[in-house]
């Protein structure tokens, strides 16, 4: 489990592809590498990702095929910079939300502004995703726990306001119209409107 809560951003320090399989190192500093083992759980992007190997100052990660498919990393090359978070530990604040690292999909970022200190970020979720997604409710964005706002259920457009600090901390500073970002919609959200839905379902059906 994450908290949503991006503690660095790192580069990508070596990329070989092979059929299916993508294998990469990224590049930390000693707060990241303090306590990191052969099979740590890392979230990059927000992708909830395995370390295989631990070479100097790097940590090395394998991406298959479907990861490659439905996430960012399959856009990767050696110097793109991603947000990086280590696993939560029991008894940590969480900052932001509690997130999984498996995420549903990407999003394109359709919009931006910048008014005077802050970015204001538009996205259009999915069809499939606007019942789990409610104004002020959670979202995780490249494994930053962000706030819906401005969110409008007939189109699926909502948008995200980011403070200084937040562009300063993730590569949401570096953001553009039309880069893609990996979504993950609230867990809980999730299960609660799942529910509803089948037990709506089973009250028609009885």
């Amino acid at each position: 489990m994450f908290t949503g809560i991006v503690t660095g951003v790192f580069p990508i320090a070596s990329l070989t592809r092979k059929p299916g399989l993508a294998s990469f190192a990224v590049e930390l500093d000693a707060r990241h590498l303090e306590g990191l083992a052969i099979g740590a759980s890392v979230s990059l992007n927000g992708v909830c990702m395995t370390v295989t190997k631990l070479e100097g100052t790097r940590a090395h990660f394998d991406a298959a095929a479907e990861t490659l498919k439905r996430t960012t990393l399959g856009q990767l090359e050696v110097g793109s910079r991603i947000n990086v978070e280590r696993s939560a530990k029991t008894g940590v604040e969480i900052g932001g939300h509690p997130t999984s690292g498996h995420v549903d999909g990407m999003l394109e970022i359709v919009a931006l502004e910048r008014p005077e200190n802050n970015c204001v970020l538009t996205f259009q979720i999915p069809p499939d995703y606007t019942r789990y997604v409610f104004n002020k409710g959670f979202i995780s964005l490249n494994g930053c726990s962000l706030t819906v706002c401005d969110l409008d259920k007939a189109t699926g457009r909502f948008r995200v306001y980011l403070i200084p600090e937040t562009l300063r901390l993730t590569t949401f500073g570096e953001a553009k119209v039309g880069d893609r970002v990996n979504f993950e919609i609230d867990r809980q959200t999730q299960v609660i409107v799942d529910t509803i839905f089948a037990a709506m379902a089973a009250v028609k059906g009885a």
